[in-house]
């Protein structure tokens, strides 16, 4: 059912602005033919792209490819929200028929428009929000506090590149945490970038330990070639598995819900109680990628759950979709003892805009 909406969802829109940009340009017909190739080609890239067809190419060249086609999406969506407000504006007499046909003046209007919008969505994508966070609780810490950035969804590759980790990176350690937690989603999907680039240097500047679980973009570019690039880049990867910090904190990471057979939540905290002492007296954070099933964390007896991959829909309205699919597809979140974050992520899957949410990472402080 999903995959068939995602197929004739995506024809239909095209049909309808096709229709609609080739009896509003005042030219003729060979242009307009050539303006709909333009515009429909850019999104066909996309599949390229999903087939990894963009390996082959030079790496500016694959860059620009995977910008313009995954950019394509959100131009297309904008374009299908103007033109039915255009035409429910017809319906109820508010906008003149000439202004849909043969009509430079609304032609400029419109790229003008799109123009802006997302410009101020890139824009926005680019400024990167601080989040923070105050966790207490009543179990001993080693020390007064722990300071902790927290993150989700880099999605590095071709569209988040070296330079723009290499700025994330710097932004992290001028915070001087105690330890960087990583909810999943560090790849974007092909290594090629990742290694062309060396990437995994990069993560080896972060001043402080990094733990991350896998999200499903490291099973869309092959768990065991991401499992090497985290090696690689000092990245402590919890995989259905734990780490302890001084004794008293415990971070759990879950695989991904790709994985069908992932542990879950109650089993991995039995086993992360094996290696602490006292088991019931440490500070037990989870990371798990997807915001499904909260419940689980606050019957497994978990302190904080953080999690990523929503998005919150990078653009509105797609933000009303997540909002209504997730008990929690953004911010903080509670659940009886337990307190949970779902962040929106500091990268991006896609084109580079943030239309109604924003770009962040949190920096917590738990305290007792």
């Amino acid at each position: 059912m999903w995959m068939l909406a995602f197929m004739v969802l995506p024809l239909l829109g095209i049909l309808y602005i096709s229709w609609h940009v080739w009896v509003l340009l005042p030219v003729s017909s060979v242009w307009k033919c050539v303006v709909l190739a333009l515009g429909i080609g850019s999104f066909l890239l996309m599949f390229l792209n999903f087939g990894r067809r963009f390996d082959g190419l030079p790496l500016p060249v694959a860059t620009a490819c995977y910008e313009i086609s995954t950019s394509s999406i959100f131009v297309m969506l904008y374009m299908v929200l103007l033109f039915l407000v255009l035409d429910l504006g017809r319906l109820v007499h508010l906008v003149p028929r000439s202004w849909l046909y043969a009509n430079w003046h609304m032609a400029g209007a419109i790229v003008v428009l799109l123009f802006g919008i997302f410009l101020y969505g890139n824009l926005h994508y680019n400024n990167k929000v601080r989040v923070s966070l105050d966790l207490t609780t009543d179990k001993p810490l080693a020390k007064p506090s722990y300071k902790v950035v927290m993150m989700s969804d880099l999605h590095i590759g071709y569209h988040n590149p070296r330079r723009e980790l290499a700025r994330w990176v710097d932004m992290v350690n001028a915070e001087e945490p105690d330890f960087i937690l990583v909810a999943g989603d560090i790849i974007d999907g092909s290594m090629r970038p990742l290694i062309e680039e060396n990437m995994a240097a990069e993560f080896r500047r972060f001043k402080a330990p990094v733990y991350a679980c896998l999200g499903n973009h490291e099973y869309f570019a092959g768990s065991p070639e991401a499992q090497r690039f985290y090696r690689d880049a000092g990245i402590r990867l919890l995989s259905d598995d734990s780490a302890v910090i001084d004794s008293c904190i415990v971070v759990i990471g879950r695989d991904d819900r790709t994985n069908l057979r992932r542990h879950s939540v109650s089993d991995l905290v039995g086993a992360a109680n094996s290696k602490s002492t006292p088991q019931s007296s440490t500070f037990k954070i989870l990371l798990d990628h997807q915001p499904y099933n909260l419940e689980l964390a606050e019957q497994a007896g978990i302190d904080f759950q953080l999690s990523g991959h929503t998005h919150r829909g990078q653009v509105w309205p797609i933000s009303w979709i997540t909002d209504a699919l997730y008990e929690c597809s953004w911010g903080s979140h509670r659940r009886g003892l337990t307190r949970y974050y779902v962040s929106s992520g500091i990268g991006i899957w896609g084109g580079k805009f943030r239309i109604g949410t924003q770009s962040e990472y949190v920096v917590a402080t738990i305290r007792h």
